[in-house]
């Protein structure tokens, strides 16, 4: 890691992966003299795969880093270079402008972060597979939360009798979203998607949806593995082993990830209110502000239902994400209120314990 930092400001690697000139102020500004910006390209346990103004670099995660953060695959970080008996090591993480992230599994407060600093999420809906809403309301959510801009790709419209009649199923599902019908064996649709993309894009979906063969197509090469999809239920191997950061063609960059077996909502209920902005809408027509939607007088989400214009499925899909993000949200409240608990015994243990000490010493200072 050679460059000085005006090479480094001024480099057309950094460039392609995303750097300009906010990135550079924001640099400027809080990373420490002598280290040098890199973008996170693949992250893992103790080491980073970054990329600086010179090409690849591994850098090691020591520490703990600033803003409380730990990279991940989209970060721009500042690095210490290495020197003649030292590695490359991580100096700092800079604040994120969009995080995708999803709940981990088992009750757990904490977030897994899957990207940061996405500009578009493509959520991949398998055309060759039946379509199941309530999955794509999920994915959805996620990408939404991570102020990134949201669009929809039906992967493998060449499997599906009529890609015409699922854009229209898909449009009540993914309000406000582009949803564009997709083909990575006869390129349907991709002029279109790379229209709707731009900057940092992230490919989100489950196994199986075609995530990868969609973004070779839009590499131009076949970059990234893919893998066959099992007749018997439409799912496929886990070809992406980990999020990893490639440049296209056109300009911005493509993160493939692999295939979400889960994906918990956050804390954040920003995502599912504007999944289904519709029915807050409605919502907020009800005569009575607390309505539960059930069976009450005036409720107009059940109006709504009985003259068709909205699913039940749809309202019980709302709900049990609404209720993921209140339970998410409470879980995170309660470690947040421990560990400032945590946080006040050991202040005043330490405390006490400087106390104690300057007692004794006064006593020592006496006697002598």
């Amino acid at each position: 890691m050679t460059s000085s930092l005006h090479d480094t400001f001024d480099s057309p690697l950094l460039r392609a992966h995303g750097w300009d000139a906010d990135w550079q102020e924001t640099f400027s500004g809080l990373a420490e003299p002598g280290t040098l910006p890199a973008r996170v390209l693949r992250a893992e346990r103790g080491l980073s795969e970054v990329i600086t103004a010179d090409g690849p670099e591994r850098v090691h995660l020591l520490g703990s880093p600033g803003h409380g953060l730990w990279p991940t695959t989209g970060d721009w970080i500042s690095v210490v270079p290495a020197t003649g008996s030292t590695a490359a090591r991580l100096g700092d993480v800079l604040p994120r402008r969009t995080l995708l992230a999803r709940a981990t599994a088992g009750g757990s407060s904490q977030e897994q972060a899957l990207a940061a600093n996405v500009d578009t999420v493509v959520v991949a809906v398998s055309l060759a597979s039946p379509l199941r809403h309530s999955r794509t309301e999920r994915l959805l959510a996620l990408a939404w939360a991570s102020g990134a801009t949201p669009v929809v790709a039906l992967t493998k419209a060449d499997t599906h009798p009529d890609p015409e009649a699922a854009l229209e199923e898909l449009g009540p599902v993914a309000l406000g979203v582009p949803v564009v019908a997709t083909s990575a064996e006869t390129e349907e649709g991709l002029d279109e998607l790379r229209a709707a993309i731009h900057g940092t894009v992230v490919l989100i979906g489950p196994s199986g949806a075609g995530k990868s063969s969609l973004g070779n197509r839009l590499l131009g090469a076949e970059l990234l593995a893919t893998g066959d999809v099992r007749a018997v239920d439409g799912k496929g191997r886990h070809t992406t082993a980990w999020r990893e950061l490639l440049p296209l063609p056109g300009g911005g960059v493509l993160l493939d990830t692999p295939g979400l077996r889960s994906a918990g909502v956050t804390g954040s209920d920003e995502g599912v209110s504007d999944v289904f902005s519709d029915l807050e809408e409605l919502a907020a027509r009800c005569r009575f502000t607390d309505c539960a939607h059930t069976n009450e007088p005036g409720c107009a989400i059940r109006a709504a239902i009985e003259e068709g214009s909205l699913t039940e499925r749809r309202l019980q899909s709302y709900r049990k994400l609404q209720r993921e993000a209140e339970r998410m949200a409470a879980r995170t409240d309660a470690r947040l209120r421990s560990e400032r608990l945590a946080q006040m015994k050991s202040r005043a243990h330490q405390h006490r314990a400087f106390n104690k000490e300057r007692g004794l010493a006064k006593n020592r200072d006496r006697r002598g």
